[in-house]
C-alpha cells in the first residue's frame, strides 16, 4: 500500500520519516508494542527538527510564566525597561520548561531537547500575548483603584493638565516658526480633543496597548533567544 504525505499527498518511502516534497515528518505507526517508545522519540525528534511545537505542554508553560510577568508588569509600571527585560527572561523561561518537559518524555532521555529558533518565537508569541492581557488586565484594576477608591483622580488629572500644557507650548513654538495659520487651527483642534473625556481615555487607551504591543515583541525576541541558547548545545553534541 502506497504512503502519502498527509499535507501535501506526495508518495513517501515506506522508511521515511519526511516527506520529500514539504518536509513534513510522518507519523509511521507498527503493530509491534517494542516499536512504539522508538517511534515515539524518532517523532519527537522530528517535531522538534521541523519547529513543530506540542501545544498542550508550551500552553501550560507559556500561561504559567504569562501570569507573573504580566501581574509585575502592569502592577508595577515603573519598572520601565526592567518590565520588558522581565516579559523577555519568562518567555524565554517558558521556553526552557517546555524544552526540558519534552526531553523528559523522550524514551531516550536525550532526543527533543532543544527547538527551532522559530518554535520558541511562537511560545514567545503566546507568552507575551497572555501576558499582555494580564497586564492590560491589573493596569485598569490599579487605575481604578487609585482613581476611586483611593480618591486620586485629582492628581491623574493634574498630571494630565501638565502634560497637555508642555504639548501646548511646542505646538505653539513650531506654529510661529513654520508661519502657517492652518497648523495653528489644526493644533488648537488636536488640544480641544486632548482635554475632553474621549480624547483622554482614548489616549490612555492607545499608550497602554503600544506598550503591550512592546512587552510582546520583547517577549518573541526572549523565546527565540531561549530556544537559540538551547539548541548550540545539542547541536554541538551532535
Amino acid at each position: 500500500m502506497e504512503i502519502t504525505c498527509s499535507r501535501c499527498h506526495q508518495a513517501i518511502p515506506n522508511d521515511g520519516l519526511y516527506c520529500p516534497s514539504c518536509g513534513l515528518p510522518q507519523l509511521v505507526y507498527s503493530g509491534d508494542e517494542a516499536l512504539a517508545p522508538v517511534q515515539a522519540g524518532v517523532w519527537r525528534d522530528a517535531l522538534s527538527e521541523t519547529g513543530a511545537v506540542e501545544w498542550r505542554p508550551a500552553l501550560r508553560f507559556a500561561l504559567l510564566l504569562a501570569l507573573p510577568a504580566g501581574l509585575l508588569c502592569g502592577g508595577v509600571p515603573v519598572l520601565g525597561l526592567l518590565g520588558f527585560l522581565w516579559m523577555a527572561a519568562a518567555a524565554a523561561w517558558a521556553v526552557a520548561l517546555y524544552s526540558r518537559s519534552q526531553r523528559t518524555a523522550s524514551s531516550a532521555g536525550q532526543s527533543a531537547g532543544w527547538i527551532s529558533t522559530g518554535a520558541g518565537a511562537r511560545i514567545g508569541l503566546v507568552t507575551g500575548l497572555a501576558a499582555g492581557w494580564v497586564a492590560f488586565a491589573s493596569s485598569g484594576v490599579s487605575l481604578f483603584i487609585e482613581r476611586f477608591v483611593f480618591h486620586g483622580g485629582k492628581d491623574f488629572d493634574d498630571l494630565w493638565q501638565t502634560q497637555i500644557a508642555r504639548l501646548t507650548e511646542q505646538w505653539q513654538t513650531i506654529g510661529a516658526a513654520s508661519q502657517d495659520p492652518k497648523f495653528g487651527e489644526t493644533a488648537k483642534g488636536m488640544i480641544a480633543l486632548l482635554l475632553s473625556p474621549e480624547g483622554k481615555a482614548g489616549s490612555m487607551l492607545g499608550g497602554t496597548v503600544a506598550v503591550e504591543a512592546i512587552l510582546v515583541v520583547f517577549a518573541i525576541a526572549g523565546g527565540a533567544l531561549g530556544a537559540k541558547l538551547l539548541a548550540g548545545p545539542k547541536r554541538q553534541q551532535g
